[in-house]
């Protein structure tokens, strides 16, 4: 017999909080259920899931130095150096002089790393592309605002970075 969740409000919550707490559930629900199909579908590989995201940020902005990318992320730049240096030993990226400064070099995506992400990208259009069948694309974009309005007021509140 299956379990039944059992409905009972938080104290002094009101409708909106308690619609906001269920929205997070169901955010860190739909998350491991993608990180799931993200294993499968190689987004998630040995670097760890944060390797697609650290390609996107150099396709998406150029050469970047490593604690640039650190501070997108709500980790830390010994983390960014250890992935940097492991996709740099696996030819998606490469480290070249930065003429603003001498030590920190920059990060930059290889022709290898260029075509992987396209690769990956087209993946997830793919996937994504067959979800959310019963929802209009304005839905999924009012969506999309009202997740990123609520992040950014999480990490001013935590006082996170934020990411992307």
């Amino acid at each position: 017999m299956a379990m039944r969740p059992r409905k009972t409000a938080a104290p002094n919550a009101s409708g909106k909080g308690e619609a906001i707490a269920g929205l997070m559930l169901d955010v860190a629900q739909f998350f491991f259920r993608l990180r799931a199909v993200g294993k499968r579908m190689g987004f998630i590989t040995g670097w760890g899931a944060g390797a697609f995201g650290f390609l996107r940020s150099l396709a998406l902005l150029g050469p970047l130095t490593v604690p640039q990318i650190a501070e997108m992320r709500p980790t830390s730049r010994q983390r960014m150096q250890r992935l940097a240096d492991e996709l740099a030993a696996g030819g998606l990226v490469e480290f070249i002089d930065n003429p603003r400064h001498r030590r920190s070099k920059l990060v930059r995506l290889t022709p290898k790393g260029e075509a992987h992400y396209r690769e990956l990208s087209a993946r997830l259009v793919a996937l994504a592309s067959t979800l959310g069948r019963d929802l209009s694309e304005a839905d999924i974009r009012r969506t999309v605002d009202i997740v990123r309005q609520l992040s950014n007021e999480v990490n001013r509140r935590l006082e996170v970075k934020p990411g992307r």
